[in-house]
């Protein structure tokens, strides 16, 4: 092979041959046409120059990251490697390696975000975020590091120590402004949390540690994370209710919304997903989805966040519906500690 495109080629040849339909017949060891098929994904790489068999091994390296790609992309596939997909690859690797340390190293930090009581126009509580600035890469996106903290399982050490954060960070704020004993904390729990059996034994001790009532911490799970064992998630939940804890769905309408599993869970409130609320305006369809999941919630007597409001249209939209809670940049982007402190002295000076 000289060429991508004669690579490619081979790489197409050798699924459709692999692709024609077979059986085994285990008795006579014959191999005959029937409906039996399989789907072959490739990995291609290809020298920058002449082949040197001193170089092999690296070659077929980054075949088998071609590969990789390309199984994660979906099967009957084909990836070529190239410099891009190396140096994605290493970052990848990079950053699973390194977000090991990444917690007792001090290099992860929680942000919060106002969530705002709609009715009132005051300060409800906060969302905490968590972010990682490493010393070398800089900042790394949560939407780059959560995937890999879930896929390792890290999410659920991190998520234990966003908790832990997060309510101590509230019981100060507690203890040096009294006038706002009622503002809470919303924090995140992964899928894997979800399946931990110590869940309610962790949050119960994160609570009796840092002195902070129940009823004011708030707990979201999304949709996906809930349906993966229904039977164990609504366990879970009901334990944790147990606790005075409160509890939403986070990003509804995205996952797998459905009266039957709403039904089945103690949940408290549905977040709709910015995604709609976002893109809310009087031309397009999502006002009348967004006032859909309104009504849902308020029949099944849950409260309702708008996450992502970004323009004051959006925001009296959701106050017109009924929405009791929001979000969005449109209020403040995640804020540290200090401008946080900043926002509960200014609502505290009102």
């Amino acid at each position: 092979v000289r060429t991508l495109s004669q690579g490619i080629q081979i790489a197409i040849k050798l699924q459709e041959e692999l692709a024609h339909p077979f059986t085994i017949d285990t008795s006579e060891g014959k191999i005959t046409t029937s409906d039996h098929f399989i789907t072959t994904t490739v990995g291609l790489a290809l020298t920058s120059g002449h082949y040197i068999p001193e170089k092999g091994g690296k070659l077929l390296q980054n075949a088998e990251i071609a590969l990789g790609q390309a199984k994660k992309k979906g099967k009957a596939t084909i990836e070529v490697f190239d410099d891009t997909l190396g140096q994605t690859v290493w970052r990848q690797s990079r950053l699973e390696t390194d977000l090991k340390q990444a917690i007792s190293r001090q290099e992860l930090y929680v942000q919060y975000q106002p969530i705002i009581n709609l009715l009132t126009g005051k300060l409800h509580g906060f969302e905490a975020l968590v972010r990682w600035q490493h010393p070398e890469l800089g900042f790394v996106s949560p939407g780059e590091f959560i995937p890999i903290a879930e896929e390792t399982g890290l999410v659920i050490p991190i998520g234990y120590w966003v908790l832990d954060r997060a309510c101590q960070q509230l019981q100060e704020w507690q203890q040096r402004f009294p006038e706002c004993q009622n503002l809470t904390m919303s924090v995140n729990l992964s899928g894997l949390q979800i399946k931990d059996p110590t869940l309610v034994q962790k949050v119960k001790g994160i609570l009796e540690k840092t002195g902070l009532a129940g009823n004011q911490l708030k707990l979201e799970l999304t949709e996906t994370a809930l349906i993966e064992n229904v039977d164990l998630a609504s366990q879970q939940l009901q334990q944790l209710k147990a606790h005075q804890i409160q509890l939403s769905i986070d990003d509804f309408g995205t996952g797998y919304s459905s009266l039957s599993y709403l039904q089945r869970f103690a949940v408290d409130a549905l977040k709709i997903d910015q995604s709609f609320v976002s893109a809310m305006t009087p031309e397009n369809r999502n006002l009348k989805i967004v006032q859909a999941v309104i009504s849902l919630a308020h029949a099944l007597d849950l409260q309702v966040i708008g996450e992502g409001i970004e323009t004051a249209y959006q925001e009296e939209q959701l106050k017109s519906l009924g929405c009791e809670q929001g979000q969005g940049y449109y209020y403040a982007k995640p804020l540290g500690v200090v401008q946080a402190t900043q926002l509960i002295q200014e609502e505290v000076d009102r």
